[in-house]
C-alpha cells in the first residue's frame, strides 16, 4: 500500500458518512444535537467539580460546610448530570436510528437491483457473495455512523476542554495539545496498514458465505456421495483464510487501540506532577487543579472515540466500494415511455428473427428465425446442449439476444412494459422453485387471485389431488424450496401457478419432466383444449412431441428443420434418431413406474 492511500480512505470515509446524514437528517441532527449537549456538560462537570473543591470540599475542612454550600453543590452537580444523560440518550438512541435506517436504505438499493440486472449477473456471481453483500457489507457500511455523534462531541469536548484549561492554567493547556497530533501519526499509520487486510476480511467472508451456501443448498448430493468430508475440508481451508485475514486486523487493532488509551494516562500523570508543583507555589489553588485533570480526564474520552472510528472507516469505505459496484451494474434497460406499446388481446403471436445470443462469452444460438401463430402449439426438439432453453429464457425476456429481434404480436419484446410482460409471459422451468410458504401463496404470489381460478389451475395442472391431501390443504407449509414435495408434485405446482395468471404466452421448458407420462398427457390435452393461449414447450418425449401443432428441430444453435412430427420423421434422418432415443426413454421410465 502507498502512502496515498490513508488521506484517500478518510476522504471516501467522510463522504460515505455525509451521504448517510444527506440520506436520514433529521435523527441525525436530533443525535448530534444530544451529542452537543452532552458535550458541554461534560466539561461543566469539571468546571462544578473545581468549584465544589474550592467553595465546599476545602472550606469544609477549615470550618465546617454551610447548608447552603452543600445544597447548591449537591444541585448543581444533580442537574449538570441530569442534562449529560438526557444528551447520551438522544445522541445512542438517534444516532443507532441513522444507522439501521441507512441499512434498510442499502438493502433496498441492493434489493433493487438484485431485481433488476439481467440475468447473467447472478449467473456470475455465487449466492454467497450476493448474501454476503445484503448482510456484512452493509453492517460494515453503516457500523461506523453509531460512533459519528460521538465523534463530534468529542471534538466539540476537546476544543471547549482546551479552552477552558486555557482559562484555568495556559502551562497546563500545553501538555494537552502535544497528544493531538501523536494521535493523527498514529492514525496515517494504522489506516495505511489496515485497509488491505480489511477489504480481504470483507472477500474471505463473501467466500465463507458462497461455500456454505453450496454444501446447504446441495445437501442431497453431498450425503449421497459421500462428500461430508470433503466439504468440510472446503469450509475449513476458506475459513482458515478469513480467520488470517481477521486476525491480522486484530493484530492492527490489538496495537492500536492500547496506544490511545495510553497517552491521555501518561498526560494525567504529567499533569498531576507539574499541576502539584504549581499548586505548592501558589500559582494554582487545589480546585484549578482538580479540574484541569478532571478536564484532562475527559479529553482521553475524544482520543478514545476518535480513535475507534478511524478503526472503522477503512472496513466502512471497503463494504461501501463493494456496494457501489453492485449498484453501478447496468440494469435491464426499461422501455422508453414514448415506444411503449400494447400487446393486445388473445394469444401471442411469436417472432424470433436472425437472433444470435449466449449467455456467457460464446454464442449458443446463431442467426435462429422462427415464427409461432397465435393459439398454436410448438414443440423445442433438440440434443442436450442445443439451445432450447435459451429460447425459453430469450422469449421470456430474461435477457436480451446479442444480434436479431424478438417480437411479440408485432411488437418488439424491448418495447413492452415489464408489468405487461410478466402478465401476458410465463415461464416454467424444469427446476422447479418453490418458497418455504403456504401452498396457496405459491400460486398466488400475493396477488390477489379468485379461489374458482386458483382451483381451476391445480385441476389442470392435475395437482388437486396430491393438494387436497395435504395435512392443511392449500394452508399447508411447504418446506424450503418445496422439499416435501415430490419432484414431479413441485413441477405440477410450478404450472399451477403460472396458469393462475392465464398467461397469452405459455414456455414450458421441459416443465413436465418428472411427472408420469401418463399424467403428463392428461395435463397437456387440457393445457390444449382449456387454455387459449399460444404455447411452446421444450419436449423430450414423443407423447409430448406429437401433440404440438408444429414441430422446430434445433441442433446447434440453428433451425435444421420444422413441421409436423410425422414430417420431420419422415425427412429428417438426425430427428429420426433422436425420436426413437427419446422412445427407449420412454420404455425404460414405463417400467420403472410398472415395477
Amino acid at each position: 500500500m502507498t502512502e496515498t492511500v490513508t488521506p484517500g480512505v478518510l476522504r471516501r470515509g467522510v463522504r460515505l458518512l455525509a451521504h448517510a446524514v444527506r440520506t436520514h437528517p433529521w435523527p441525525f441532527g436530533t443525535a448530534l444535537a444530544g451529542a452537543t449537549l452532552f458535550a458541554f456538560m461534560s466539561v461543566a462537570t469539571t468546571i462544578v467539580l473545581g468549584r465544589v473543591t474550592d467553595h465546599l470540599i476545602i472550606p469544609a475542612f477549615r470550618d465546617g460546610a454551610t447548608g447552603s454550600a452543600v445544597v447548591g453543590s449537591v444541585v448543581a452537580i444533580l442537574l449538570v448530570a441530569a442534562l449529560r444523560a438526557v444528551g447520551v440518550v438522544a445522541r445512542r438512541y438517534f444516532g443507532g436510528m441513522t444507522s439501521y435506517r441507512m441499512q434498510a436504505t442499502w438493502r433496498r438499493r441492493l434489493t433493487d437491483t438484485y431485481l433488476g440486472v439481467p440475468l447473467s449477473f447472478h449467473q456470475a456471481r455465487p449466492t454467497g457473495e450476493l448474501m454476503a453483500h445484503a448482510d456484512m457489507d452493509v453492517e460494515a457500511a453503516t457500523d461506523v455512523i453509531n460512533p459519528v455523534p460521538f465523534s463530534i462531541s468529542a471534538v466539540i469536548i476537546a476544543v471547549v476542554a482546551v479552552v477552558r484549561l486555557a482559562f484555568v492554567d495556559p502551562v497546563l493547556t500545553l501538555i494537552g495539545l502535544t497528544l493531538f497530533p501523536l494521535l493523527a501519526v498514529m492514525n496515517r499509520v494504522y489506516t495505511r496498514l489496515v485497509e488491505e487486510p480489511a477489504a480481504l476480511v470483507q472477500a474471505r467472508f463473501g467466500d465463507v458465505a458462497s461455500v456454505a451456501h453450496e454444501s446447504f443448498d446441495g445437501a442431497l448430493v453431498v450425503k449421497t456421495l459421500g462428500l461430508a468430508t470433503h466439504e468440510t475440508g472446503r469450509l475449513a481451508r476458506t475459513a482458515d483464510r478469513l480467520r488470517e485475514q481477521r486476525l491480522r486486523v486484530g493484530r492492527l487493532r490489538a496495537s492500536f487501540e492500547p496506544a490511545i488509551d495510553l497517552l491521555p494516562n501518561v498526560g494525567i500523570i504529567a499533569l498531576l506532577g507539574f499541576g502539584s508543583w504549581r499548586v505548592s507555589n501558589g500559582e494554582l489553588t487545589t480546585g484549578d487543579l482538580v479540574e484541569a485533570m478532571a478536564l484532562f480526564g475527559i479529553l482521553s474520552l475524544p482520543m478514545r472515540v476518535l480513535g475507534y472510528l478511524l478503526e472503522e472507516i477503512p472496513r466502512a469505505v471497503v463494504s461501501e466500494a463493494r456496494l457501489q459496484e453492485v449498484l453501478a451494474t447496468d440494469p435491464t434497460p426499461a422501455p422508453d415511455a414514448d415506444t411503449v406499446a400494447s400487446l393486445g388481446d388473445g394469444p401471442l403471436d411469436v417472432e424470433v428473427r436472425d437472433v444470435t445470443y449466449g449467455p456467457g462469452d460464446v454464442p449458443v444460438l446463431h442467426d435462429l428465425s422462427f415464427r409461432v401463430a397465435p393459439g398454436e402449439v410448438v414443440a423445442l426438439v433438440g440434443p442436450t446442449g442445443s439451445g432450447k432453453s435459451t429460447v425459453c429464457h430469450l422469449l421470456a425476456d430474461l435477457a436480451e439476444p446479442w444480434q436479431g429481434t424478438i417480437s411479440v404480436s408485432g411488437v418488439e419484446l424491448s418495447r413492452v412494459a415489464p408489468a405487461e410482460r410478466r402478465d401476458a409471459v410465463a415461464l416454467v422451468f424444469q427446476e422447479s422453485f418453490l418458497f418455504a410458504d403456504t401452498v396457496e401463496e405459491n400460486l398466488t404470489l400475493g396477488r390477489p387471485v379468485d379461489s374458482e381460478r386458483v382451483r381451476w389451475a391445480t385441476e389442470v395442472a392435475r395437482a388437486d389431488g396430491f393438494v387436497s391431501a395435504l395435512p392443511d390443504g392449500p394452508a399447508t407449509v411447504l418446506g424450503e424450496r418445496g422439499v416435501t414435495l415430490s419432484g414431479g408434485q413441485r413441477q405440477r405446482l410450478a404450472l399451477a401457478r403460472a396458469l393462475v395468471r392465464r398467461p397469452r404466452l405459455l414456455l414450458l421448458d421441459d416443465a413436465t419432466a418428472a411427472v408420469d407420462p401418463r399424467v403428463e398427457q392428461q395435463i397437456l390435452a387440457r393445457l390444449r383444449t382449456e387454455l387459449d393461449t399460444t404455447t411452446v414447450v421444450v419436449a423430450h418425449r414423443v407423447s409430448t412431441i406429437a401433440l404440438a401443432d408444429r414441430v422446430l428441430y434445433i441442433d446447434g444453435g440453428r433451425l435444421v428443420a420444422e413441421g409436423t412430427h410425422s414430417q420431420l420423421l419422415a425427412t429428417v434422418p438426425g430427428y429420426e434418431a433422436l425420436v426413437r432415443a427419446y422412445e427407449d426413454d420412454l420404455d425404460d421410465e414405463l417400467a420403472e413406474a410398472e415395477a
